[in-house]
């Protein structure tokens, strides 16, 4: 299940029948003994983090620790994954580890980064987390190496477009900024020194590992049922959404949706918004949404007719 004899040949992994090398297996029961083998090499390794997932995730991750010297396996719990030959040209020293995860391959792990698409009630995952195994998100890695401003959004609906405009603003403004997360470029590819403000995007998949946001401004737009296959209901989904305000330095939410609002210590800053009239310090509409005017406090901002997104959610989300 590792890089299976790359070394001696060059065929695509698990694919028993077209490598042809004078070495390699002549039937499946010798070459499953060949992947065990491989896998006791994995376990026996002294790298100490392992990648979970081939997706654009895992290759941000992967390009991310190779940039800062740190070795790691790379696995997934498909046969084919789709980025494989990429992992396979640009890592050729990493171990692969290919098929459905096994305990066995957390055994000398310290630390395992997963994709937000794998759920962390993979039975190897929690036996992992309930052995003393570190498990990680990309979020967690981009925000302790970030050296700029982090502006966290998330909600049900509306994130991508809140995200894309919150940063063409900043841009427009005359910033460095880096726009990305679960929209556009995977977080960890936008650091850089230079940038002097992040917008991410996060999904709620994204939010379940994080435990810190690092003071960031952390924004939860609306909240309605989405996911379902992967929650167990709204309340796990709700407890994922609300792991954007851990350590949040500034709050925004929606006053309109009750379940936006997080439990906080009184002395982090909030600001809502939403459609109707708002009060001091918070975001809204005075006089309506057809003739009114985007407001902050009883501060007229700019026309609702100026608005180039039509919308009564756009209204509410500018």
């Amino acid at each position: 299940i590792k890089r299976l004899a790359r070394a001696a040949r060059d065929c695509a992994l698990l694919d028993y029948y077209r490598c042809t090398g004078p070495d390699w297996p002549s039937n499946i029961e010798t070459a499953l003994k060949t992947m065990e083998a491989a896998m006791t090499d994995v376990i026996a390794t002294n790298r100490n983090t392992a990648i979970l997932g081939m997706g654009a995730t895992g290759l941000s991750v992967a390009r991310f620790l190779s940039s800062i010297g740190k070795s790691f396996v790379f696995a997934d719990s498909r046969a084919e994954p789709p980025h494989l030959q990429d992992v396979i040209r640009d890592y050729p020293d990493a171990p692969l580890v290919l098929g459905a995860f096994d305990e066995q391959l957390f055994a000398n792990i310290d630390q395992v980064i997963v994709s937000p698409g794998i759920s962390l009630q993979e039975p190897a995952l929690v036996a992992a987390r309930a052995a003393g195994v570190t498990l990680l998100g990309d979020v967690e890695l981009f925000l302790e190496h970030a050296k700029a401003p982090v502006i966290a959004i998330t909600g049900s609906n509306g994130k991508s477009t809140v995200t894309t405009l919150l940063g063409e603003m900043a841009a427009a403004s005359g910033l460095s900024v880096g726009i990305g997360g679960n929209l556009g470029t995977p977080m960890l590819d936008l650091l850089d020194d230079k940038h002097q403000l992040y917008v991410l995007e996060l999904s709620s998949f994204q939010l379940e590992l994080l435990n810190d946001t690092r003071g960031a401004v952390s924004t939860l737009l609306n909240i309605s049922p989405d996911h379902m296959d992967r929650y167990t209901g709204l309340q796990q989904y709700h407890a994922a959404k609300h792991r954007i305000f851990r350590g949040a330095g500034k709050v925004v939410v929606n006053r309109e949706d009750p379940l936006t609002r997080p439990l906080l210590p009184s002395a982090t800053p909030m600001v809502s918004f939403g459609l109707n009239q708002p009060d001091l310090g918070s975001f809204g509409l005075l006089q309506g949404p057809v003739d009114g005017y985007l407001a902050l406090g009883a501060e007229r901002l700019m026309p609702v007719k100026e608005v180039a997104i039509k919308g009564t959610h756009n209204l509410a989300n500018a």
